[in-house]
């Protein structure tokens, strides 16, 4: 294979390099992943992950040598890349960063040809940087081979989300467990989205504290799943649905419909380049883009929910 290679992509002729370059391990199934293997994905899947990618800050997880080379977390742009790659400039602390956004398959190809594995976006838009549109509920367990508790949580966040008026869609990471994921609308900023994430999550470990916890050290978890509420603050990221793992056999966090969830065979780590498509066709959130709801409401709703239980009127 050569070096280098074109691929027209729309109006934009990409220069790709390295394409038999391996990024990824095999796992125990299959063979490396190369990067044009990382590539191809990306192009096919382009039309369902673009609709989760659009208009959102992104911090790119690299890896230009491979799993055993250095892994760059990249928030600015290089000077290199092309001007058609969307950009917006963000405040943080002592300065700003300016991140990349991907507006369509052409920047999800070059990503990609750039060893961009992973991609992790902003929970909200560069067109109202401060104000989220979505919150993330983490689930992670205590080992790699408990996904029967990831899978008793995701019910649990489910039922409690519902019950507050907040419709929600589950997705396999890729790599341990699920993250539960709700719209919102209204403009809630940061510090309401995070306070509010806390306080459901902290209402449901107290709810099943021999199952839940939200304790930041690891040392204070024992073997109960963590619910991991950080990814609500500002400047925070979670991993893109349809995303790439940096991990052997390329697994890819994937959405998956409720009713997926009972699936005995359903794991973390249940898709991977070779076979997400055939998901993602699926359409396993179906409109949940359009179920958005305020917080105000939502966070109101747990309030009453958690006096009801401290007065012992409410149940588990």
């Amino acid at each position: 294979m050569t070096p280098t290679q074109s691929l027209r992509i729309g109006r934009r002729t990409l220069t790709l390099h390295r394409q038999d370059k391996t990024l990824l391990p095999a796992d125990e199934t299959g063979d490396p992943i190369t990067k044009g293997d990382l590539v191809g994905y990306y192009r096919e899947i382009a039309p369902y992950m673009l609709p989760h990618l659009r208009g959102r800050p992104l911090m790119l997880e690299r890896l230009p040598d491979g799993l055993d080379g250095s892994r760059i977390m990249q928030k600015n742009v290089p000077s290199y890349f092309p001007d058609w790659v969307h950009r917006v400039k963000v405040p943080k602390e002592g300065g700003s960063v300016v991140h990349p956004v991907c507006e369509d398959t052409a920047t999800l190809v070059y990503l990609a040809d750039q060893a961009a594995v992973t991609l992790h976006r902003w929970q909200s838009k560069a067109s109202d940087i401060r104000r989220p549109d979505r919150v993330v509920f983490d689930l992670d367990p205590s080992g790699d081979d408990d996904f029967e508790a990831v899978r008793a949580a995701a019910r649990q966040v489910r039922e409690l989300l519902d019950s507050i008026g907040l419709a929600s869609g589950a997705m396999t990471t890729g790599s341990r467990g699920l993250h539960v994921v709700a719209v919102l609308r209204g403009g809630p900023t940061f510090d309401d989205v995070h306070d509010f994430s806390k306080e459901a999550a902290d209402t449901l470990a107290a709810a099943h504290p021999g199952q839940l916890t939200t304790a930041a050290r690891k040392a204070d978890r024992g073997t109960r799943l963590y619910l991991d509420v950080q990814r609500n603050a500002y400047a925070q990221t979670a991993v893109v649905p349809y995303t790439v793992r940096a991990k052997p056999g390329a697994p890819v966090a994937t959405p998956i419909s409720w009713d997926q969830l009972d699936d005995p065979g359903l794991t973390a780590r249940r898709w991977t380049v070779h076979d997400a498509l055939d998901q993602a066709r699926t359409n396993p959130w179906g409109d949940l883009a359009r179920k958005g709801r305020a917080l105000g409401p939502a966070r109101d709703a747990l309030r009453e929910l958690k006096d009801e239980r401290r007065s012992g009127g409410g149940s588990n």
